[in-house]
């Protein structure tokens, strides 16, 4: 079998070295970009741990509002990606610009919403993940001033996660390290009342957040006016949409779209059983999903790349190559989830040594980091497949069947039923919580052999309007 996968390499002309120095030159810079956002996740976490339990408790959980946002602009633009790797591949830059368009204007109408809310119900969201009045009391003066920065998000997010697509990922690692290393000193200096300035706890973490996207949106523009010679921010495509284009988004986008909602719905959901299990639980998953954060941000580089990489391959009509790209990038993926699971077991006295929390909250801490083990694993393996393989082809309707009916109809009614219904302990709602991801082995290996996403969804430039 070895032997006739390099034969089949040689009568492709595929040169495999150039292949992976192509690959990491995508992961590098969106693995850095990930880990810095972590970055900045963690040092909200890790500061406001040292105020207490409470504190962190109620941003984690206000979070989760801003967590669902992110995940349907990760959706709008994911779905953007479909269409812009492939276009890409034609270097049909103007229709690109046409689907920036509408990913700003469906990113600000987003984040207009949701801000809203959070600006004006900060209390009612809380109230779907806790019960505890102390911890909503926290998360409503975080939420109230984090809301704002929203509509700075969605133009950043849009923007970049866009310009990733066609393999200008340099930009994004700039924005956000300037905005990591902003947010690390605001918050020391806001949180705990550094060169004078007073000590304003949760407040300051929130504004310092407020600065950072503040920042990261005015740099995105000055990138995008001064410096993005390929593909243009044009007003007039935020407003006049091409109909065609925006039949063929809605085809293979909103899939994607409903995909990371819903997900983010179940992910939110899980948090809210947890939520209601006291706040040394709601501590423990705080810490625990900044160390998988961490553990999978390689993966979820090599997941973006898979999407761009073989979503221009098939592009340029090389529907061979891309099915044996598509097998190394598996591999990969498999290789640095085991490297990001050991990592998390290995991090396990590091966290206790330095976070504030009580003993029943250390303990919960130890257990969920080894079910976080075996969990980054089996979500290395079933991201790449899902939003890199899949979707790098069109199949975006396979995602939000598989995830709706394994989370949905299986981990999270579970988990909920154990809670709620059988007063389960913590350990043991918590695995059942995260068991979707093994769930999803099977299926998303029995969809890949079958090939049904290995499909060029773009149009010639005569069936698009105004081209």
């Amino acid at each position: 079998m070895q032997l006739r996968g390099k034969e089949a390499d040689r009568s492709l002309n595929i040169d495999w070295k150039n292949f992976y120095k192509n690959v990491f030159a995508l992961v590098i810079p969106m693995a850095v970009q990930n880990l810095i956002n972590v970055g900045v996740t963690a040092t909200d976490v890790v500061m406001l741990g040292r105020v207490g339990e409470k504190v962190l408790s109620g941003a984690s959980l206000a979070g989760q509002v801003q967590f669902i946002m992110t995940l349907i602009f990760f959706g709008i633009t994911s779905g953007a990606t479909v269409l812009t790797a492939q276009y890409w591949g034609k270097k049909d830059t103007r229709t690109i610009e046409k689907i920036l368009g509408m990913g700003l204007s469906a990113g600000l109408v987003t984040a207009a919403v949701f801000a809203v809310l959070a600006l004006m119900i900060p209390e009612t969201l809380l109230r779907i993940f806790t019960s505890d009045p102390e911890v909503i009391e926290q998360g409503v003066m975080y939420l109230r001033i984090v809301g704002i920065s929203y509509l700075f998000m969605s133009v950043t997010q849009m923007y970049l996660n866009i310009m990733r697509s066609i393999e200008r990922v340099m930009i994004a690692t700039f924005v956000y390290f300037i905005s990591l290393v902003m947010n690390i000193l605001l918050n020391a200096v806001l949180i705990f009342g550094l060169l004078g300035f007073p000590e304003l706890g949760i407040r300051g973490a929130a504004i310092a957040t407020l600065c950072s996207r503040i920042t990261e949106t005015l740099i995105v523009l000055l990138y995008a006016r001064f410096k993005n010679k390929d593909v243009h921010i044009r007003p007039g495509d935020l407003i006049h949409i091409d109909r065609v284009l925006l039949k063929d988004y809605m085809v293979y986008a909103m899939p994607v779209v409903l995909n990371e909602l819903m997900w983010g719905l179940g992910t939110s959901a899980n948090t809210a059983v947890i939520g209601h299990l006291g706040s040394a639980a709601v501590a423990a998953n705080s810490v625990a999903q900044v160390a998988r954060q961490l553990a999978t941000v390689v993966v979820f580089g090599i997941s973006n790349a898979t999407a761009i990489y073989l979503g221009k391959t098939i592009g340029e009509q090389k529907l061979v190559h891309a099915k044996a790209y598509a097998k190394r990038f598996i591999w990969l993926s498999l290789i640095l989830g085991l490297l990001g699971g050991t990592m998390i077991l290995l991090a396990v006295p590091i966290v206790r040594a330095n976070m504030a929390l009580s003993t029943q909250a250390q303990d919960y801490l130890g257990f969920m980091f080894f079910v976080m083990l075996y969990f980054t694993v089996a979500q290395a393996f079933n991201t790449t497949m899902v939003v890199g393989v899949f979707r790098s082809g069109g199949d975006t309707r396979f995602g939000l069947i598989m995830d709706v009916s394994t989370m949905w109809g299986c981990s999270i009614l579970l988990g909920a039923l154990a809670a709620f219904v059988f007063h389960a302990g913590v350990p043991v709602v918590y695995m059942l919580l995260m068991s979707d991801e093994l769930i999803k082995v099977p299926i998303t290996i029995k969809r890949y052999l079958s090939y049904k996403w290995l499909r060029n969804v773009t149009r010639e430039k005569e069936e698009l309007e105004g081209i």
